[in-house]
């Protein structure tokens, strides 16, 4: 693997991760302003485990053709 791939991967998985955080951040803020949602801490490990999942199927389809 060249350096400049190893590069683009590292700025994309970095990426991925603030996305990731973002996103975990807001579903607990919703549900802390709408309590009648969930609990807050449920529904942000609910949505980390569906975003790792994605990633997961990603990397997986990443490795296969390449």
């Amino acid at each position: 693997m060249s350096t400049l791939t190893l590069a683009l991967v590292l700025v994309v998985g970095l990426l991925l991760a603030l996305v990731c955080v973002m996103v975990l951040a807001g579903l607990a803020y919703v549900t802390h302003r709408h309590p009648r949602m969930e609990k807050p801490l449920g529904v942000a490990i609910g949505g980390g485990g569906l975003l790792v999942t994605v990633v997961v199927g990603l990397v997986v389809v990443v490795a296969l053709t390449t």
